[in-house]
């Protein structure tokens, strides 16, 4: 056994030892900090699609997404003039667009979107090089009086309305963008001199002007006039408004097809310059899931771009209008179609 002097001796050593062990080892390391907090997703949205139709369905997909969605409303073409002239400088990540001709005129400044986001859309109804996919269809139609005429009173494509017989009839609203876009299809269809001749024939006819498809609607059903040309929702929209099913004016779509029959799509996009790509995808990748499809079917009446969606009861199915057969892209060139309506007098 070692004496009590031996074993201070040995604890005095070890002592000696860990204190130069730790002399060379230097000072002990800060503890590494906490990570910072993941930064919340945000997505900022020009909408030239009016906050009454789609508040309710964004405000959804920011409470499930939790991802913070601000959101500019506007015209459909106020929208893309702003973009056009924010260049690469907009503080905008996405473009969500009434009409083709709106997103089209922004093309160049968006991004390809992955095909796996677009391949559920049938390929009519979004752009052949992904740069912008459809959201929610609608149709063109001719809306009629059913106290003054019946379906069969109806001419068989809209040329049938410059006869001098509808004149002092018509409604419509040359200022509404859906509206420049079915003379854009005219243009693609017809041709420009076609499409002029019907312009001076409506002209001609006296068509009143309204500020857009809900004023032309109700004027068909004060029995101002007998027939207005606007989309097919508004009047499943001022039915449901209170007016119902009494209210005396029905859809028609023109039984030889044509441009009156012309079925376009909202549609969204990315802008290239956005920092914030994967929040805008997911923005559009819930525009297409059945839940928001099933909300634009039912609450706006508009025509679903998936399959397996079922459309509103009062909605004539797809396949029994008879549109015509055209690409999205034919119906960008808004320039065009506005320089032919200034010619002609339609608009100032």
């Amino acid at each position: 056994m070692l004496s009590r002097p031996k074993l201070l001796a040995i604890a005095s050593s070890v002592m000696a030892l860990a204190l130069a062990v730790t002399a060379c080892a230097g000072p002990a390391p800060a503890p590494a900090p906490a990570p910072a907090p993941a930064r919340p997703q945000s997505l900022t949205v020009y909408s030239g699609r009016s906050e009454s139709l789609v508040k309710p369905i964004i405000d959804q997909f920011a409470r499930t997404s939790g991802i913070e969605v601000k959101v500019r409303y506007g015209g459909t073409a106020e929208m893309a003039a702003t973009i056009l002239e924010e260049g690469r400088n907009s503080p905008a990540d996405l473009f969500y667009a009434q009409d083709p001709g709106g997103i089209g005129a922004v093309a160049h400044l968006l991004a390809p979107l992955p095909d796996s986001l677009t391949a559920p859309v049938e390929p009519r109804f979004r752009a052949a090089d992904g740069k912008w996919v459809g959201i929610s269809g609608r149709a063109r139609v001719i809306a009629y009086n059913i106290n003054r005429l019946k379906e069969s009173d109806l001419p068989d494509d809209i040329s049938g309305l410059t006869d001098p017989k509808w004149k002092g009839r018509i409604g419509w609203a040359p200022t509404n963008a859906s509206f420049q876009v079915m003379v854009t299809a005219m243009r693609k269809l017809w041709g420009g001199e076609r499409t002029r001749q019907w312009l001076a024939g409506m002209k001609a006819n006296d068509a009143k002007v309204y500020a857009n498809n809900t004023a032309q609607v109700n004027a068909a059903g004060a029995g101002e006039i007998d027939v207005a040309l606007p989309n097919h929702y508004y009047l499943y929209s001022i039915m449901q408004g209170g007016k119902g099913e009494s209210f005396p004016v029905r859809n028609y779509h023109p039984r030889a097809g044509g441009p009156g029959a012309l079925i376009m799509v909202s549609g969204a996009g990315v802008l290239e310059t956005s920092k914030n790509k994967e929040a805008a995808q997911k923005f559009i990748e819930f525009l297409l899931s059945p839940v928001a499809q099933q909300y634009f079917a039912g609450q706006t009446f508009e025509y679903p771009v998936i399959e397996g969606v079922k459309t509103h009861q009062l909605l004539t199915p797809l396949a029994e209008i008879k549109a015509p057969q055209i690409s999205m892209e034919d119906l960008v060139d808004l320039k065009g179609t506005l320089n032919l309506l200034r010619e002609t007098g339609i608009v100032p």
